[in-house]
């Protein structure tokens, strides 16, 4: 596996990612799955911003990605961001969120990051144990703040200083 910044071929991958999320899961809120000009706008976007956006590439083919990005878009809060990882089905128990997380934090340090923000939907124990495995603790949980697939969905804030 080689984590590794992500280039515009990648792009059909992460799209691949990001709708499978979209369409069955509650990991991404939103409802209408993304194209790949919407994918393009927001790998150039992060780049314009300086911020990363990493893939772990396993023979050639994405079986995960992560990023972060602004948290908030008041100038007082340029030193916190949020972050996001999404590794692909057929990849998962692999190490691969644990790989991208960690070079994302490195990343995160490495560029003067004071905090990152994770918002993760409450009953994503799996994404939640991975944030408190890297020391991630949880910090807010806001009841009802979201709505997909018909009911009503907790989300859970968890932070980490660096």
């Amino acid at each position: 596996m080689l984590i590794r910044d992500a280039v515009e071929s990648d792009l059909p991958g992460i799209l691949e990612i990001h709708n499978d999320a979209i369409a069955n899961s509650t990991a991404i809120w939103d409802e209408t799955l993304a194209d790949l000009d919407e994918r393009r706008r927001w790998l150039d976007s992060r780049r314009a911003d300086g911020f990363p956006v990493l893939v772990a590439d396993i023979d050639g083919e994405v079986a995960g990605y992560a990023s972060y990005g602004v948290w908030r878009a008041k100038s007082g809060y340029r030193h916190t961001v949020e972050n996001s990882v999404y590794v692909h089905n057929d990849f998962h128990r692999r190490g691969i969120a644990t790989a991208l997380m960690t070079a994302l934090i490195e990343r995160a340090r490495a560029g003067g990051i004071h905090v990152i923000v994770a918002s993760v939907e409450s009953t994503n124990t799996t994404s939640i144990a991975l944030h408190q495995r890297f020391g991630f603790r949880i910090v807010a949980q806001m009841p009802e703040v979201g709505r997909k697939f018909d009911r009503w969905l907790d989300m859970t804030y968890l932070q980490l200083n660096l």
